[in-house]
């Protein structure tokens, strides 16, 4: 009795949401709107109670709020990691709002750790991950599918508002600082090669992440 009641329990459960996180100009959002889409148009097939919804970045959303400016991160210790700390609370009230709805999430609380070790400290960084809101994200992000973008490919272009790696070294460089946490805490990430290239073959590297975590999840894993 008690297997058939796991068994319909987890049969309730929406699907693992999808993390897409990684250095600014990797592809994130490309892949969260690609990632989207396949989902829009295969339901029936993979069998999934609805359509992921699409969570967006919170950082231009904080940015403005709190009249942060881009050059701030770098400029100013004490700014950039009040900003990163702004961006964890944010993060996990908008997922604290979607309870039994699963998602597809461009970026995450990891990227505000990634970025306060680049341009504050590491000692900073792991305080960050004692806050409560991070307490409250980090089960969501162990739960889920979490895929870490690769710099190196032909995506490094400046949208006039976000802070852009000072070349490809730091673009790298960055990688290493959202590797750091994801290991400390115990996090599994995959990370797509930059050398696969094409959109659909990004989409289904991911989607067979997310089949394989669902599969585990399944049994029990």
């Amino acid at each position: 009795m008690a297997r058939t009641q796991d068994h319909d329990q987890l049969a309730n459960e929406p699907p693992p949401n999808i993390y897409i996180i990684g250095v600014q100009s990797t592809g994130n959002t490309t892949l969260v709107l690609a990632l989207r889409d396949y989902f829009a148009q295969n339901l029936p097939s993979e069998k999934l109670p609805s359509q992921p919804y699409q969570l967006k970045e919170v950082a231009r959303g904080v940015l403005l709020r709190h009249q942060f400016t881009v050059s701030d991160i770098s400029s100013s210790k004490e700014r950039s990691l009040e900003l990163q700390r702004l961006i964890i609370e944010a993060r996990a009230a908008a997922e604290g709002a979607l309870q039994h709805i699963w998602y597809i999430a461009d970026r995450s609380a990891l990227d505000a750790v990634a970025y306060a070790r680049q341009y504050v400290g590491e000692a900073e960084a792991r305080g960050l991950r004692h806050g409560v809101a991070w307490q409250q994200v980090e089960e969501k992000i162990r739960a889920g599918v979490v895929i870490l973008c690769e710099p190196g490919g032909e995506w490094l272009m400046h949208d006039g508002v976000r802070l852009m790696p000072r070349g490809r070294n730091e673009w790298f460089t960055l990688k290493f600082h959202f590797q750091i946490p994801l290991v400390e805490c115990g996090i599994p990430y995959a990370t797509p090669p930059c050398s696969v290239s094409t959109l659909r073959e990004r989409v289904d590297s991911v989607v067979q992440a997310w089949k394989q975590k669902q599969k585990l999840d399944a049994q029990g894993c």
